[in-house]
């Protein structure tokens, strides 16, 4: 199963307050060993969110939102997608993460991967087989790199 962990946003990672060189030092070495171990499949800390932007319902069309964000609290600063046997396999890793951020962020937010089967009868047999050649070619782009 996949989860991906959600490192949430405070008001130093929204000033982009440079990280300390420890949390750096320990917060590669805990990606590191999750690569190593095959667990870990994409992570990348995110720029502030004045460096961003949103897309909102406006009449039915979306709308551009220009950041900085004001509610830091529901703001991301960074993320891992892992592929683990359990939801205690990826809480143990979370709590590595969380122990080597030493305060950077506000805390950790873990959500599992859906899969094709937690739509049910709604992701029709055509749906499906195109989810599976999108998948098949984001594999053969990530073997080429």
């Amino acid at each position: 199963m996949r989860y991906v962990m959600l490192m949430r946003a405070n008001a130093g990672s929204e000033a982009w307050e440079e990280p300390s060189a420890q949390s750096l030092d320990e917060m590669t070495q805990v990606m590191a060993e999750m690569a190593e171990k095959g667990v870990l499949l994409a992570g990348e800390g995110l720029l502030p969110s004045s460096e961003g932007f949103r897309l909102v319902p406006d009449g039915g069309k979306a709308r551009i939102v220009d950041g900085p964000f004001a509610e830091t609290k529901e703001l991301i600063a960074g993320f891992c997608l892992i592929e683990v046997a359990s939801r205690e396999e990826a809480q143990a890793w979370a709590e590595r993460c969380f122990a080597a951020d030493h305060g950077n962020t506000a805390g950790i937010e873990l959500r599992r991967v859906a899969t094709a089967d937690d739509f049910g009868d709604n992701f029709t047999p055509e749906a499906r087989a195109r989810e599976e050649k999108t998948m098949a070619m984001l594999e053969a782009r990530r073997l080429q790199d």
